[in-house]
């Protein structure tokens, strides 16, 4: 299942849209930011209803 979900980048603070694909479970990777490509880790989490829910943490928090 694929969602959407705009987040922040925690380098910049733009606010960007993440397609996430919650059909593999719960994950956790690394994606450039849009704006200033900057690495964000992303931590997807997926309910017991299969939707996904992200958030982001720079690299440094990770």
């Amino acid at each position: 299942m694929l969602d959407l979900q705009d987040i922040e980048c925690p380098y910049c603070g733009e606010v960007i849209s993440l397609t996430l694909d919650s059909s593999a479970g719960s994950q956790r990777y690394i994606e450039d930011c849009h704006v200033c490509c900057r690495p964000i880790t992303v931590v997807l989490e997926v309910d017991t209803d299969g939707a996904g829910h992200a958030h982001v943490l720079a690299q440094d928090d990770a």
